[in-house]
């Protein structure tokens, strides 16, 4: 018999043929037009190599305003959903599927890169005024003061995600979209009380912190179908200044997943991540606390759990909840055959964390300024594409 990991799972309108996936990655290796390179469509191309297997993008920005990184991918413009749409095409050659993961960064964003960005010079903004001074893992952060969205601005952003949700799915062919509503990004800001002192609609009970989310979902699942929509969510995480209390965590995320459940019974999953990270990096110790309080509202539907697996903890986390679906992210950057690596037993190429991001990787290659690579052209750099196969790892699922 084998291990529920390698057992057909169906999520949304997908029939999966395994439950590892491939956890959102950001790679900042777009163009400074959003525009991810050919490399990106040969990068997820690898990593679909295993058919059945469920890829979720990097995080994806949903409109100019909504950034403040460089080199992040968009999915706004024809250009853009030009570039997804050949991705996509790729990674369904394969056999298997991709979820778009939409992005806006809130506080966290760069007021130097929003000035400069095409239309710009745009504000950054939050849910409140409060600004971003720690980044909950380890490094002291300090970004622009935001300013609190307005009504107005706020009905923009929930259009916004569903015109993206619109273009991957319906322009570029994609399988769906996840609402990055994780690890302290605008979302996640309207949840949490730290960054959410509002007094409106918006603000203050747990319905109203709620709200932003729960009709961002609306927006998208009535532009593509709940089926092809799924959520990220990251309770316990400490990144960016997040996690509440323990009795309001409890309360708002609950409430937050019953509703979801209630208000879309189709929904496709949600994906949380476990308390032991927070962000891309891993907590120094066990805090004890889990993920139950949410599984046991969402139970029986499909989960996506992120967190640090190894095979062996993918393997019996798999075993402990039937309707998981593993995610894994560092490993499946320096295993583009993860899946069949993890069934036959083949040991993890290790990863190399100076290599994630384009300014280090690159720069080692091209000897040249970011600002002057030819994201069209880059070669193959180390830490990308670069990773081979394991042979040990070719006979099929």
């Amino acid at each position: 018999m084998s291990p529920a990991l390698f057992t057909p799972l169906r999520v949304g309108n997908m029939e999966l043929q395994h439950r590892v996936a491939m956890a959102p990655l950001t790679r900042f290796r777009a163009n400074k037009e959003h525009v991810p390179s050919n490399l990106a469509t040969e990068y997820y191309e690898q990593r679909a190599s295993t058919p059945g297997t469920l890829i979720i993008s990097e995080a994806t920005f949903i409109a100019s305003q909504a950034g403040g990184y460089a080199h992040v991918p968009g999915i706004w413009s024809p250009s853009q959903v030009t570039a997804w749409k050949k991705i996509v095409d790729a990674v369904h050659a394969k056999g298997s599927f991709i979820y778009l993961q939409l992005w806006a960064l809130g506080r966290a964003a760069q007021g130097k890169v929003l000035k400069n960005e095409p239309g710009g010079p745009y504000d950054v903004v939050s849910a409140s005024d409060i600004p971003l001074h720690d980044s909950g893992d380890g490094r002291t952060r300090s970004t622009d003061a935001p300013r609190s969205l307005t009504e107005p601005e706020i009905q923009q952003y929930i259009e916004w995600y569903a015109q993206a949700a619109h273009n991957f799915v319906h322009l570029a062919g994609g399988d769906g979209v996840e609402l990055h509503s994780a690890n302290g990004y605008l979302p996640n800001q309207f949840l949490d009380t730290n960054s959410n002192k509002r007094t409106d609609k918006w603000g203050g009970s747990v319905e109203n912190r709620t709200r932003f989310s729960r009709e961002i979902v609306q927006a998208i699942a009535s532009k593509i179908g709940a089926e092809k929509t799924g959520i990220r969510l990251s309770p316990h995480s400490t990144f960016q200044g997040m996690k509440m209390p323990g009795q309001d965590l409890e309360e708002t995320f609950s409430f937050l997943v019953g509703a979801l459940k209630t208000d879309h019974p189709n929904l496709a999953y949600i994906h949380l991540t476990q308390p032991r990270v927070a962000g891309g990096f891993d907590q120094s110790e066990e805090s004890g606390e889990n993920l139950d309080f949410l599984l046991d509202v969402w139970a029986p539907k499909p989960v996506i759990l992120a967190g640090a697996y190894t095979a062996a903890t993918g393997l019996a986390e798999a075993e402990k909840h039937r309707n998981a679906i593993i995610a894994y992210g560092r490993h499946f950057i320096s295993n583009p055959d993860l899946p069949l690596r993890i069934k036959n037993q083949v040991p993890f190429t290790p990863y190399n964390r100076k290599t994630f991001y384009t300014p280090e990787a690159a720069e080692g290659e091209l000897g040249a300024a970011q600002s002057s690579f030819s994201f069209a052209e880059l070669p193959r750099f180390t830490g990308y594409t670069t990773y081979e196969a394991a042979a040990e790892a070719a006979p099929k699922l």
